[in-house]
């Protein structure tokens, strides 16, 4: 028989004189500088980067240290590196006047690149209720497709990975919340804009928030208008009041003023003082929190004088 020439594979000179420790080192992972230009931030990052005290405080520790922790990024296709973990690292080096920054570069398709960007920000205690809502919902999504389409016997809303646990179970091994608190966050992210907003901002509180958002698109924008008209946010119980109407098909502008207009017990000990009522005792330059200085000096001055006068 005779052989065949093409089948004989040749080492090249790197392959014979390389050792297993140098062939391995050349498939780990290296940590590379990278200029700040060419990283981008992920698409649908839901973490806000703020200029807040602790980016201060973040960008002192770059000046004095350095980056400590490096980024992670991934390739893309247009050019540059997608960042994955670590945006407020690169905003602190930007604000440092850094133009590179420590990246490890690693090829990951977009489920991995979303799980590690949400475990990697989750822990964080300074999350707000929207930027948790949202991270959770990315990961139970990518989570669901790692996991392929479930069988019909294990089927719910939620999704089974392959090993037969809960996806949202899943994600609860790794996150401060327990799987029932999960589920409530993800809730969230049903919520109009503007009324998330609110939930960020403590005008509205989280377990109110939750039952508001099985309400319809249109009743939310319909309950803003109410809040305002009312100059109130929802109880818990006037929540869970609005959504069993809205289940029922009753919720009407009516019903929905009706509800908002009872007064709470939380109220009879509240002064609430209409921010269009007293612009016109102050300059159209002054902020709320502005105004709100100067009115408790004022009480301050008339209490002490109130004192002076009872004690004469």
């Amino acid at each position: 028989m005779k052989s065949s020439v093409k089948n004989i594979k040749l080492n090249s000179v790197d392959d014979l004189f390389s050792t297993e420790e140098s062939r391995q080192d050349a498939n780990r992972e290296k940590v590379m500088e990278i200029p700040l230009v060419e990283l981008y931030p992920f698409k649908h990052h839901p973490f806000k980067v703020v200029d807040d005290e602790r980016m201060l405080d973040t960008t002192d520790s770059i000046r004095e240290y350095g980056v400590l922790v490096p980024a992670i990024a991934r390739p893309r296709e247009e050019g540059g590196y997608e960042l994955v973990a670590g945006h407020r690292r690169k905003r602190g080096c930007e604000l440092a006047g850094l133009k590179t920054m420590p990246v490890i570069v690693r090829n990951l398709d977009d489920d991995a690149a979303t799980i590690i960007m949400v475990d990697s920000n989750i822990q964080r205690e300074s999350l707000l209720p929207s930027e948790r809502a949202f991270a959770y919902r990315m990961k139970l999504e990518a989570l669901k497709r790692q996991a392929g389409r479930p069988s019909k016997e294990n089927c719910d809303q939620l999704g089974h990975n392959s090993i037969g646990k809960r996806t949202v179970d899943i994600i609860a091994e790794t996150s401060p919340d327990s799987r029932n608190q999960i589920q409530r966050f993800i809730r969230l992210t049903e919520l109009i804009p503007e009324l998330l907003d609110m939930v960020d901002n403590r005008k509205i509180a989280f377990n109110p928030a939750v039952e508001l958002s099985y309400l319809k698109s249109h009743e939310q924008t319909m309950l803003l208008d109410a809040m305002d008209s009312e100059q109130a946010t929802p109880s818990l119980s006037q929540a869970q009041r609005l959504k069993q109407f809205s289940r029922d098909g009753k919720l009407t502008e009516e019903s929905m003023l009706a509800i908002m207009s009872e007064e709470k017990k939380s109220d009879l000990d509240r002064v609430t003082l209409n921010t269009t009522t007293l612009r016109k005792y102050f300059p159209k330059s002054y902020t709320p929190q502005k105004m709100e200085q100067v009115i408790l000096k004022l009480l301050e001055s008339w209490s002490r004088k109130r004192q002076q006068e009872i004690d004469r």
